[in-house]
């Protein structure tokens, strides 16, 4: 790995959103370190995504425009994973600490150990490419969700077209079987379960609504349940049960789907974990840039 030095390094104050209820704001400010600002870690990339931490809290990132991840320690320095990402975007480490990718490159879920090899897991659904596996999240039994959108690459060849009938969520069990377990979306991003394995929220980022499904023994889904008004692209979710999303902002719902705030990042945020060692950094990918927050509360993965 090589060392990865940006400049702006600068700490940048963020506020929280104009319009936030008193009440909504003190709700907000019991999970935010007091007197803690929104800091820019390092800018400079194309477009940031897929941020997603490993055992000791380190988090990987990916620019993939320029096909890159990244990885962020605490004492903020970055070093590049010096491997073939595949034009990764979402990521997620399994049980094993092996880096899950949403590779799109050219349409596949992969897997990368430490050393820079890959295993492909899968890169087809019913004997047709899937149309471009975009999040993903996986569940304590090892299943796999991810949601499978359709945002057309300019690295694509010519004629690629979307072959799938349905931009979905599918499970991927650790023997490979790959199910289509949810469907009907405009275009699902972001996905997130519970620590428990219970229950997983998609966002529908197009139509701007989140749902929540309850996870079934088999890992099929039921019980879909409207759950915010807002679409997101990429959720992360802490040990009280609170979804953070990314849009505009970082909005933040309780587990009972009320609002509590969104915390505004220089940038439009793409994506948002919890990293570092105790968990309790908030890192956003917003655009060019990374930032992070340190907050009271922890996130879980």
């Amino acid at each position: 790995m090589k060392t990865f030095v940006r400049l702006h390094f600068l700490c940048v104050i963020c506020c929280l959103a104009v319009g936030v209820s008193a009440q909504k704001a003190d709700a907000l400010s019991k999970l935010i370190k007091p007197n803690a600002e929104v800091e820019k870690i390092a800018s400079g990339f194309a477009f940031t995504e897929g941020p997603a931490p490993d055992q000791k809290g380190q988090v990987y990132f990916t620019d993939q425009p320029n096909n890159k991840i990244y990885i962020w320690k605490e004492n903020d320095q970055i070093t590049e994973f010096e491997v073939d990402g595949e034009r990764a975007n979402g990521l997620y480490f399994d049980q094993d600490g092996q880096l899950v990718a949403c590779a799109d490159y050219q349409n596949k879920l992969i897997k990368i150990d430490q050393a820079g090899n890959k295993t492909v897991l899968v890169d087809n659904y019913d004997g047709k490419h899937l149309n471009g596996p975009n999040d993903l999240w996986i569940h304590p039994s090892g299943n796999i969700y991810l949601t499978d959108s359709y945002y057309h690459r300019p690295w694509w060849p010519e004629g690629h077209t979307q072959v799938q009938d349905e931009r979905a969520v599918y499970c991927v069990t650790p023997a490979g079987k790959i199910t289509r377990v949810a469907a009907d979306f405009k275009m699902p991003n972001g996905i997130i379960g519970t620590r428990d394995g219970s229950t997983l929220y998609v966002a529908d980022i197009n139509d701007q609504k989140i749902w929540k499904y309850d996870i079934q023994q088999d890992g099929s889904l039921s019980n879909k349940t409207f759950f915010a008004p807002e679409g997101s692209d990429g959720m992360t979710i802490d040990h009280q049960g609170n979804v953070y999303l990314t849009n505009q902002a970082v909005s933040v719902y309780s587990k009972k789907g009320e609002k509590l705030g969104a915390i505004q990042i220089p940038e439009q945020p793409a994506n948002v974990c919890f990293g570092g060692k105790n968990r309790k950094t908030l890192f956003i990918t917003a655009r060019t840039s990374v930032y992070k927050l340190a907050m009271k509360v922890a996130g879980v993965q």
